[in-house]
């Protein structure tokens, strides 16, 4: 059987780079096909994406991760090549290595040794493997996700292996994510001459009121588990170039990432309740990418908490930090979901590594967890 660390090296070995697979979904395949599991391709557009499952009863245990991997940057950036894995000094360097190949690796060698010794588990088994994490996220897992829904075979349980950790492998568990709500919005003025300011109307001028009335919001109070609401304006632009011209338009990106406190609607609402009481003219584009989820207890957070104990000694912290992930098109199917991985420092930075022993206890807390709650 492989190890660990020689499967996440034949992984990192393929430049899977979004929205490319590079052969890496049927790598796992195959090794998993002789353990009985059977391979489903649900590929969308140019997305590859694989439900692996083994098993047809309840409960359904899944693993969740992806295959693709951000740019590399410059490869001269580099202390070795990205795509050919180097050991040094107790570390495993390549793109990927810590978001998220390691971490599949794991998942995919403690299942096989777990079937090996607890052939007649309870339940299924399964992985839900994409090439579009790191893109758009739209021909990815929720795609998967709906061919699941619309069949009705659920997940109970589902362990999504991004790098979760912070200090130490295992110290936090990302229990759930805030939800993200971007926004492009024109403020609609009229061009004009700077000169003749009474013959135009500034958009910057009149946005501004708007804008600092936005930014001292306070959308909610957060609670036990998610922080207050935040808003960040991300991009401003207007005006043609010309140091004489009243621009005619403002366009402006802004972004929420919103607790379990406030829906996506209500902020939509409070945004053009704003815009209607400082009589703007306005074109305006909401973009949901994705609603906050949370597993504030259950099942599924006993068996990782366990496992991380038995296997670290370490009593993990819950969080509900951080971006987004695929867990939030899994969590609204009903799903527990978990995400549980190595050490983030490194993602998506040149010499992006992980810890060579990290790979080889995150595999044994993975197989805990399988003991856990197919087994006990």
């Amino acid at each position: 059987m492989l190890t660990t660390l020689e499967l996440t090296e034949q992984l990192i070995s393929r430049d899977s780079i979004t929205p490319e697979d590079k052969g890496c979904q049927d790598l796992l395949s195959n090794l998993l096909e002789p353990a009985g599991f059977n391979t489903e391709a649900m590929h969308s557009n140019d997305v590859k994406n694989v439900w692996i499952r083994r098993g047809t009863e309840q409960p359904v245990f899944c693993f969740a991760g992806h295959t693709d991997v951000v740019p590399t940057g410059p490869i001269e950036n580099w202390d070795s090549h990205p795509f050919k894995p180097e050991q040094r000094n107790g570390l495993l360097y390549g793109r990927g290595t810590a978001d998220m190949k390691g971490s599949i690796a794991a998942m995919t060698i403690a299942v096989k040794r777990f079937i090996v010794d607890y052939p007649d588990h309870q339940g299924s088994i399964a992985f839900l493997i994409t090439s579009d994490e790191e893109g758009p996220a739209t021909d990815g897992t929720i795609q998967v996700v709906n061919t699941l829904e619309a069949r009705n075979e659920k997940i109970k349980w589902c362990l999504v292996g991004e790098p979760s950790s912070s200090q130490q492998l295992g110290d936090v568990i990302k229990n759930g994510r805030r939800g993200s709500l971007g926004c492009n919005l024109t403020i609609i003025g009229k061009q004009g001459h700077v000169a003749y300011p009474q013959l135009a109307s500034n958009p910057i001028h009149l946005a501004t009121p708007f804008m600092a009335e936005l930014n001292e919001m306070q959308w909610d109070e957060g609670n036990a588990f998610f922080p207050p609401t935040t808003f960040q304006i991300s991009n401003i632009n207007a005006g043609t170039g010309a140091t004489n011209v009243i621009p005619g338009e403002l366009d402006m990106v802004f972004n929420f990432r919103f607790s379990t406190e406030v829906t996506a609607i209500e902020l939509q609402q409070q945004v053009e309740a704003l815009l209607e009481k400082h009589q703007l003219d306005y074109r305006i584009e909401w973009n949901l990418s994705g609603e906050p989820f949370l597993t504030a207890k259950g099942e599924l957070v006993a068996a990782a908490v366990s496992a991380i104990k038995q296997e670290t000694g370490i009593n993990p912290e819950l969080s509900t930090s951080g971006g987004t992930s695929d867990g939030r098109f899994i969590a609204p199917t009903g799903a527990q979901v978990l995400e549980l991985g190595p050490l983030n420092a490194t993602i998506h930075q040149v010499n992006e590594c992980v810890s060579i022993n990290d790979l080889e206890t995150l595999e044994k807390i993975y197989y805990q967890m399988l003991i856990e709650l197919l087994v006990n």
